[in-house]
């Protein structure tokens, strides 16, 4: 990639976000989808389907199925950047061959030594949110994230980095599906280094890097490596993720009554119930069915807020007052609590915030405590001890007490570069086992008979 044109990257990115995030360019979006302006990615684009004759599971994990380049774009407009776009072989939550899309940004130097694997926080249940389609140009609601994550991904390039960003829900949004998310993000790198035109191969080094719902993709992936990718495994230098979603049925607990991230309730119940075949609606009340409805096609932009107050309860029948009353919900969640994973092999830096009074979130719940408005704190610290009482001792744990998790993405980012740019200059990993506070019990939900 030129010089000049990683600068005139840069430059539109800092200029793009700042717009980004505000509600002006949100409802323009909004306005512009509702109007059918936008491009329907899903709907419209060919790239997106598989269509060769031969069956998609007859392919290896990673391979390219279907290879582009295009313009690098932000809120629509095209960049001098490129983009080599590559769809994939996967597997979905429940193991099925799936097509998937990655993109991959070239470093500044061309250099194909160094990678960084960079999993969207997008947090959607419309596929057409994902970060290939705001790459692509089309322009959506949920889409404003990863537009405005271009802020985030400025300064990897400009360190010589090449970008790979992978679709981490898959082609259906399957939202928190933790293990689809691993795979997916293992076998874009996988993708990305059998395709010529990206310029990597088997010998380029990655670290893996997300916050939030980019954190679910980063640790499933570095937990998933040794076993599912071992190739992929051996080339990471490290993983770096915030404000992390480690067992899903605490979450639903302490974000109960939220006044801003209690939407994320109903949107966990349709992305578990899309990712394992699910069917809740019969467990759930009028309005709970009103709610459940109405977000199918949402993103975390359309429930940040929207239900202020809003608890389980409400969304259920009475005799499903207790989440552990549905035995199929607790399964699906278990599968997707992280404490059960495999641990990982290679470094890592965990933040988390603790500070979830300023964003709304009051709960206390015993044996769940305080987080950071929806991630609970002590699920996070019992994680990162498990890892380094089961083998990983190259953790590093740092809490941000009185921030919340928006608050929280600023500093973290900044100390997750300097630890990847640590790995990939070989220095000693830091550790913090043995000075991590005690944290919550990761053991699996057992179904209860009623409320």
């Amino acid at each position: 990639m030129p010089r000049r044109a990683a600068r005139l990257l840069a430059t539109a990115v800092v200029a793009a976000t700042t717009v980004a995030v505000t509600p002006a360019v949100a409802a323009q979006a909004a306005t512009a989808a509702q109007a059918g302006a936008a491009t329907t990615a899903a709907a419209s684009d060919a790239f997106y389907s598989y269509d060769g004759s031969r069956p998609l599971d007859s392919f290896a994990p990673g391979d390219v199925l279907k290879e582009r380049t295009l313009q690098y774009h932000i809120l629509g407009v095209p960049t001098p950047v490129k983009v080599v776009q590559l769809l994939y072989r996967t597997v979905d939550a429940q193991g099925r061959a799936v097509a998937n899309v990655t993109s991959v940004v070239r470093s500044l130097s061309g250099d194909g030594a160094k990678a960084v694997s960079y999993q969207s926080f997008y947090d959607s249940l419309n596929p057409e949110d994902g970060p290939s389609r705001a790459i692509a140009g089309d322009l959506s609601l949920g889409g404003v994230i990863p537009n405005a994550e271009s802020i985030l991904l400025a300064p990897l390039l400009a360190q010589g980095y090449n970008l790979v960003i992978p679709d981490t829900e898959g082609q259906s949004a399957d939202f928190a599906a933790g293990p689809e998310y691993g795979a997916a993000t293992l076998d874009s790198i996988r993708a990305a280094t059998r395709a010529a035109d990206t310029g990597l191969d088997g010998d380029t080094a990655f670290g893996l890097i997300g916050y939030s719902g980019g954190a679910i993709a980063t640790n499933w992936a570095a937990a998933l490596a040794p076993a599912y990718a071992p190739e992929v495994n051996r080339k990471l230098v490290g993983f770096a993720e915030g404000g992390l979603l480690v067992d899903p049925a605490h979450n639903l607990k302490y974000v109960d009554g939220s006044l801003a991230w209690s939407g994320v309730i109903p949107m966990a119940l349709i992305g578990v119930a899309r990712s394992y075949g699910l069917d809740l609606t019969p467990y759930l009340s009028s309005y709970g069915l009103k709610v459940y409805n109405g977000l199918q096609q949402g993103s975390i932009v359309n429930a940040i807020g929207e239900y202020p107050g809003l608890t389980w309860k409400k969304m259920a029948k009475p005799q499903y007052a207790n989440p552990d009353s549905v035995p199929a919900f607790v399964n699906a969640v278990n599968k997707i609590n992280l404490g059960s994973a495999a641990t990982p092999t290679i470094p890592g830096y965990i933040g988390q915030g603790d500070g979830g009074v300023f964003e709304g979130t009051f709960s206390n719940v015993p044996g769940i405590g305080t987080g950071d408005g929806v991630m609970v704190a002590g699920d996070v610290r019992a994680l990162a001890r498990q890892y380094c009482a089961t083998g990983d001792s190259a953790i590093d744990y740092q809490q941000f007490d009185v921030l919340s998790h928006i608050g929280t993405a600023v500093p973290w980012a900044v100390a997750a570069i300097g630890y990847l740019n640590d790995r990939f200059a070989g220095h000693a990993a830091p550790s913090d086992c043995g000075r991590i506070a005690a944290g919550n019990s990761l053991a699996p939900e057992v179904p209860t008979s009623g409320s």
